[in-house]
């Protein structure tokens, strides 16, 4: 939904992501749009790698105005003491890790351009956490965290990293499943893309070390 969001307004997009597969099945959604749509198989975890896929991007297009980081996941748990710690590695891992090797081998990018952004999804458990959910709660924090001091480190700039928390997302193949359900409190992800792409549409010192 985001790639075919602001590919239709005439950005270029890079959906990057370890499966080709899936990244073909993102192309061909997007479907003719004003923008291009590019790809590149690269995994986050990788410092190395992610910082050469950075260089890349930056090369064949010549700046970069944004970064969308999308990484995900989500692992439940039974309480304090019965959870498994093994839990918050992976969440760290796929929540924290990947942020901090993308938003680093970006962030010149990001800080040189007139309206550079950064945005991660976060969840208001971060503010409210349960028992059941504290690894998840925790990594989505750190990952705020994060954000923010990124947000500082843009400080004068015209970029700005901002912190968009949701409950969950709502995906049209969600709601033809269950047509009647109320998914109350869950965010549409054509509603969640246009906030995004509205966010180059914003002044950056009204967005900079916000959740909005």
């Amino acid at each position: 939904a985001v790639v075919q969001r602001l590919a239709a307004s005439g950005a270029t997009v890079v959906a990057a992501g370890r499966d080709q597969g899936r990244l073909d099945a993102v192309l061909q959604a997007a479907g003719e749009t004003a923008g291009e749509v590019q790809t590149a198989v690269v995994d986050l975890l990788d410092e190395a790698a992610t910082t050469a896929f950075a260089a890349a991007v930056s090369d064949r297009n010549g700046r970069v105005d944004g970064l969308v980081h999308l990484v995900g996941g989500w692992r439940g748990g039974k309480g304090i003491v019965e959870t498994d710690l093994a839990d918050y590695e992976w969440l760290h891992d796929h929540l924290v890790r990947t942020l901090q090797h993308v938003s680093r081998a970006f962030h010149d990018a990001l800080r040189a351009s007139v309206r550079g952004r950064l945005v991660i999804i976060s969840t208001h458990q971060v503010e409210a956490p349960s028992a059941k959910n504290a690894s998840y709660a925790a990594a989505k924090a750190a990952a705020e965290t994060w954000t923010l001091a990124v947000a500082d480190s843009f400080s004068g700039s015209g970029a700005a990293a901002v912190v968009l928390p949701i409950k969950a997302l709502l995906t049209p193949a969600m709601r033809e499943a269950k047509p009647d359900a109320k998914f109350s409190g869950y965010t549409p992800v054509a509603d969640l893309a246009r906030t995004i792409h509205d966010l180059w549409l914003t002044p950056a010192d009204d967005l900079n070390g916000r959740r909005l």
